[in-house]
């Protein structure tokens, strides 16, 4: 006989068994990576809407990996892959240029976050810039992970936002299909510049080491919980919510970037808007064709996601920095306990501030990020996908055939973006 209350349990269950894969991939959807799916939709329209369906699998196989690789050695990507090679000073250089793309990631998010709460609610941009980092970093320090993932996940639902924008405004839906499953597409500098632009901010090193760092924060959360290669009994268990937490949190980035591609073709692209260089300038052009609702659910998205991306950003780039020192690093530790690792997440914070009241022009930022990202994301990707094959560190437990194929699938995919961005640069 079912015990009474479990029908009504069954909720709570599933929203519990969603954590590092949903929070990782919401935090892809963040002002940098709205800017980007805003410039596509105002500039091509629907028509690259197939990008989203693209990169799905390809971002479902690499964070899988990345997550696997925590879950199951209990041990980030940073230590694996110092296992992994002999060159330590290869592993020390990709960390570096990971932890400068972080910066200035931090520093766009953190000036378009400002620029957004200044539209809205008036005031300095400074000051409200300032608010929202120190904030961020106060949330980091004194709240311990277990209470603070809590708070990330429902900044997830700020992501809502762009669903909502696009219920307010007129979408030609026949014409997202044909964006979707039938795109015309076509070789020019701008549009090659587009497509990369949307796979280097879908598939982003930062997230591979953040996924892979939450899983091993959740084995020290919960008391029962180990690494597999300790407690083979639990891998069952735990590969299958692996998959589930990956495929819903991957799904619902690349779903919510896909709305704000329909959301700014519907309206700025239809309207001849097609020159946006930020996320703020998204939102205010939205104003006068979709209506004040439609910008404001826009403004309310970017704050959000801004709010869980600083986290992510600042906290991925600790994690390897601490992890290359092997000093203490846990967002679950008391600031007290693990000095050097939250003294990291202070300072990517403070520069990511510096460079986002220095009137650093953003778009040139991240036009920079993107370049570094593409430098690091190949060869990290084939680092990750070589950690997740070996027997010597993943034991019983490597990547299986059909997920090794999907990864490296997404290594490919990135390997002939990064060529095709550098080829765009010549034309």
């Amino acid at each position: 006989m079912r015990a009474p209350g479990n029908k009504k349990n069954k909720p709570d269950a599933w929203w519990k068994s969603l954590g590092p894969g949903l929070i990782t991939g919401a935090a892809d959807d963040d002002p940098s990576g709205i800017a980007t799916y805003s410039q596509a939709g105002a500039q091509f329209g629907y028509a690259v809407g197939w990008t989203l369906l693209f990169t799905y699998p390809l971002m479902v196989g690499i964070q899988l990996a990345s997550a696997r690789i925590g879950r199951v050695t209990g041990e980030g990507l940073e230590e694996n892959f110092a296992k992994l090679f002999q060159a330590r000073w290869l592993v020390t250089l990709l960390v570096s240029l990971l932890v400068v793309a972080n910066v200035i990631n931090l520093g766009a998010d953190l000036g378009a976050m400002g620029d957004v709460a200044t539209m809205v609610a008036g005031g300095n941009k400074a000051l409200w810039t300032l608010a929202f980092g120190t904030l961020s970093l106060l949330l980091q320090v004194f709240i311990p992970y277990r209470r603070y993932v809590s708070v990330l996940k429902w900044l997830t639902l700020s992501l809502l936002a762009y669903v909502g924008v696009v219920c307010v405004v007129d979408v030609d839906w026949l014409a997202v299909l044909h964006g979707i499953l039938l795109p015309s597409l076509h070789w020019s500098k701008d549009y090659v510049t587009s497509i990369v632009a949307i796979c280097g901010t879908t598939i982003s090193p930062y997230l591979f080491f953040w996924q892979a760092a939450q899983e091993v924060e959740d084995i020290g959360r919960v008391v029962r919980d180990q690494p597999l290669l300790v407690a083979p009994q639990q891998a069952r268990k735990q590969l299958r919510r692996l998959k589930i937490d990956t495929w819903v949190g991957m799904g619902f980035s690349n779903l919510i970037a896909l709305f704000m591609i329909i959301a700014t073709a519907a309206t700025l692209h239809t309207h001849g808007s097609t020159h946006i260089e930020t996320a703020a300038q998204a939102a205010a052009a939205l104003a006068p064709v979709a209506g004040k609702s439609a910008y404001l659910l826009f403004a309310f998205g970017i704050i959000g996601t801004g709010m869980l991306a600083l986290p992510v950003l600042a906290g991925s780039a600790a994690y390897a920095v601490a992890a290359q020192f092997r000093w203490r690093r846990s967002l679950e530790l008391p600031a007290d306990k693990a000095k050097p690792f939250y003294a990291i997440i202070s300072i990517a914070m403070l520069i990511g501030l510096a460079l986002s009241l220095a009137h650093v022009n953003p778009m040139r930022a991240l036009y920079w990020a993107a370049v570094i990202n593409a430098v690091i994301s190949v060869p990290i990707m084939v680092a990750v996908m070589l950690v997740a094959s070996s027997q010597v560190l993943m034991g019983k437990l490597t990547l299986g055939l059909k997920w090794r194929m999907l990864g490296w699938a997404a290594t490919v995919a990135m390997g002939l973006a990064t060529l095709a961005m550098f080829a765009s640069m010549l034309m």
